[in-house]
């Protein structure tokens, strides 16, 4: 009888295995004393606080830790403990109408969050033959890319714009005009101070059927790149209960610095604008998560790119971005000075599905419309100092005569929304 006792005693752990702190650096920790692997998630305890941590590298004497919060207070010896949850967030209908961080705790002050299940946040994008095919119209409520730059259901899509030039205001017209179920809204690296503006200013406060998951610019490194993967999670739940969602992410530019931190304290080999392979190497498990799936609902999304000096082509990240997604939505400087907001340029924008999901009506339309435009911007400069003389190119003629009808067409307010039959009917009495 004792021996049997004694025998169960040797079995169960006694106490929770853990790890000690052996060397600190300003980015991250190294500890031995726990067998771990790449990924694993930690909590690091001191006298003082708690914090969670993963491991992003391994060695024979010990691992590396990226902790989710800063690194100050720590000191050498405290205890490492491998997390039981691992990479999961809690997911459920009660995250509706809230505004959380990457672990989906609340930080609007409205109570606590209760649900009954977990998604990984780290998971396989969809299998290529489980895709379904995108051929619904996804309507936007906004008319630019409405009736020039259909946007379909299940579709990924981005908005590459420099610094202040409206993609937080085009992100809550899409917000507002979409008839999506559930939307997700990603605030990734965002100063502080734009989070309340975008909710109360952009949005009316309305967060009805809306999640917002937020990691400012002063979180740290893994802060900003999991939030993006944890609101990823979150939308993938409801796709998975059958429902239409939209995702919208700003930014991912702040996505990729966040890996470049992450990268370069690593030790990996700075290439492009200083980006180490692991950030160009992130996108596609991001993005590629988005989508329609056989038998269950979509993901609808719509990446922000913040372009440095307004040139796509020069920027690694929106250059892999681009070749990543189903279309990209330009925002061009130089319309503003027009006054011609959202100001998408069409001319430089696209959508890799529209001519699968409309009437051949409307594609034909749109394809008038935009060569009218290009003639416009060809001839500016003729026209403006009357070298031009009516009557030589009747295309061009008819362009001129219809340049306020298609400007007042790419224009609209913030809190102007149209359904999409009206905007094809505008569409269509102007060409």
């Amino acid at each position: 009888m004792l021996k049997s006792i004694s025998e169960k005693i040797k079995k169960t752990p006694l106490s929770k295995p853990f790890g000690y702190i052996k060397k600190i650096n300003p980015t991250n920790l190294f500890a031995t004393g726990l067998n771990v692997s790449v990924g694993d998630i930690v909590k690091i305890s001191s006298k003082e606080k708690n914090i969670l941590g993963m491991v992003t590298g391994v060695e024979e004497k010990g691992f590396f830790i990226t902790p989710f919060s800063f690194i100050e207070g720590f000191k050498i010896g405290d205890k490492v403990y491998l997390d039981e949850d691992g990479m999961k967030i809690p997911v459920g209908e009660a995250l509706l109408g809230r505004v959380v961080n990457p672990f989906m705790q609340p930080i609007d002050d409205k109570g606590p969050i209760i649900t009954d299940q977990k998604y990984p946040i780290m998971k396989k994008p969809i299998s290529p033959l489980k895709r379904g095919v995108i051929n619904e119209v996804f309507p936007t409520g906004v008319k630019a890319i409405d009736a020039l730059l259909t946007c379909g259901k299940g579709q990924k899509l981005g908005i590459f714009a420099g610094s202040g030039v409206g993609k937080s205001t085009l992100m809550s017209m899409i917000v507002k005009g979409s008839k999506a179920d559930i939307k997700v809204i990603a605030l990734i690296g965002e100063r502080g101070r734009e989070i309340p503006e975008f909710i109360e200013h952009n949005l009316n406060g309305d967060l009805t059927n809306t999640v917002i998951i937020v990691a400012t610019s002063d979180d740290s490194a893994l802060m900003r790149k999991y939030g993006a993967f944890s609101a990823m999670a979150v939308a993938e739940y409801f796709k998975d209960q059958g429902k239409d969602v939209l995702f919208l992410m700003d930014s991912v530019t702040r996505f990729a610095m966040a890996q470049r931190e992450i990268g370069l304290a690593m030790g990996e080999p700075p290439t492009s604008k200083g980006y180490p392979p692991s950030a160009i190497m992130l996108l596609p498990q991001l993005m590629e998560r988005a989508g329609k799936e056989k038998g269950k609902g979509s993901i609808t999304a719509f990446f922000t790119v913040l372009v440095e000096g307004d040139d796509t082509s020069a920027d690694p990240i929106a250059d892999q971005a681009r070749s990543i997604l189903d279309g990209h939505i330009l925002l061009d400087r130089e319309l503003t000075d027009y006054g011609i907001y959202p100001p998408i340029n069409i001319l430089k924008s696209a959508s890799r599905v529209m001519s699968q999901i409309v009437e051949p009506t409307h594609l034909q339309k749109a394809q008038k419309f935009k060569r009218l435009y290009a003639l416009l911007k060809e001839n500016e400069v003729l026209i403006r100092i009357g070298a031009y003389q009516k009557g030589v190119d009747k295309e061009l003629d008819e362009a001129i005569e219809k340049k306020e009808a298609m400007e007042n067409f790419l224009r609209q307010s913030p809190n102007e929304l149209y359904e999409f039959k009206q905007i094809l009917q505008m569409l269509y009495s102007i060409v």
